[in-house]
């Protein structure tokens, strides 16, 4: 098939709407969740293996600024996800299926998770 379209593959210059970000972004939550999981898991085994495990564990979350903020990007990102998660919920059940629905239901996920995660900085720090 010999098509005469024209072919843009470079995606700096495609303008994106907010509902694909949001679902991007959704995507991409998901995948540093699932890295960040390992983390997660290694303090946990470390807190729980004994009482001096713990008190690094607690000491390192208290003290390091590294720390905090990975553990602020985690719950970050736990927050979009969840938000989001639920707009993708609300698209199964057909709920606000158009496309004024669809952005505005994007645009409810970025504050509902804009202040999620200002809210999570503030429990960190």
């Amino acid at each position: 098939m010999n098509s005469k379209r024209p072919v843009n593959l470079d995606l700096s210059t495609i303008h994106f709407p907010l509902p694909a970000l949001t679902s991007i972004a959704h995507r991409i939550t998901g995948v540093i969740m699932f890295i960040g999981l390992i983390f997660a898991f290694w303090a946990l085994s470390k807190s729980l293996s004994s009482p001096a495990g713990f008190n690094a564990v607690s000491s390192a979350l208290a003290d390091n600024f590294l720390a905090k903020l990975i553990a602020w990007g985690l719950l970050s990102a736990l927050a979009f996800h969840f938000v989001a998660g639920i707009k993708h919920l609300l698209m199964d059940a057909d709920i606000g299926v158009t496309l004024e629905g669809g952005v505005k239901k994007a645009q409810i996920t970025v504050v509902i998770s804009a202040v999620l995660i200002i809210l999570a900085g503030v429990w960190i720090w």
